[in-house]
């Protein structure tokens, strides 16, 4: 069984390789708490995907999770992450690019077939458009949803409340309301606690019962 140094060393080495073979396409590569990302350019996500699989060095035949993540800050705001396993190499590497709002990424699904229903998600919760995709539409919610809920600027609320109306005998939207009616605010610090008794302690801010003489 081999250490974490010799992990970490086979990991880096592994970085340097990849790079060094693709130097056009990868941007830069570093190992954070043991584990190798690879960052790369956009264009370059198909031409990546495929060497890792099919170089004998690297063999990560297995997508295993293809995931978006939002940092609204920055120009290019979404970071598309793919993780990669080799069984036969006994490695994983994680795999970086960032987009944004318009710029489509290059779908991935011709080089893993389950990068399509992933790339689905990423759509469906982010508004990231995979160019090339063979069946791009929403997975998680339903078709005429509006906007991308893991985007963070997407109110918790939502846009629009679905429900079944027996009268028209279909599913309706509508505006979402926020009944105030039944919701009570101390508006008080947490640290002062609620001032109010609540059901079941009135026993505990009773007086307890007077001992019996000669008690």
């Amino acid at each position: 069984m081999s250490t974490a140094k010799e992990t970490a060393a086979a990991l880096t080495e592994l970085g340097a390789y990849v790079m060094a073979a693709l130097p056009n396409d990868v941007v830069s590569h570093e190992l954070r708490a043991g584990e190798l990302s690879i960052r790369v350019q956009r264009a370059s996500i198909v031409k990546v995907l495929t060497f890792l699989r099919d170089d004998s060095n690297c063999q990560f035949t297995q997508l295993s999770d293809l995931c978006g993540v939002d940092y609204p800050d920055q120009d290019e705001r979404f970071e598309i992450v793919y993780h990669l396993l080799s069984m036969r190499q006994n490695q994983r590497v994680r795999i970086k690019l960032t987009t944004d709002e318009d710029t489509p990424v290059p779908s991935a699904s011709g080089v893993h077939l389950c990068a399509g229903w992933l790339e689905r998600e990423v759509w469906d919760m982010y508004g990231v458009f995979f160019s090339d995709h063979p069946d791009l539409r929403r997975i998680l919610t339903d078709y005429g949803f509006d906007g991308h809920p893991l985007r963070k600027d997407f109110p918790l609320t939502g846009y629009v409340e679905v429900r079944y109306d027996e009268g028209q005998k279909r599913v309706i939207y509508e505006p979402v309301k926020l009944t105030q009616d039944f919701r009570n605010f101390d508006f008080l610090s947490p640290w002062e606690g609620i001032q109010r008794v609540l059901p079941g302690d009135e026993k505990a801010s009773a007086p307890p019962p007077a001992k019996p003489a000669g008690g």
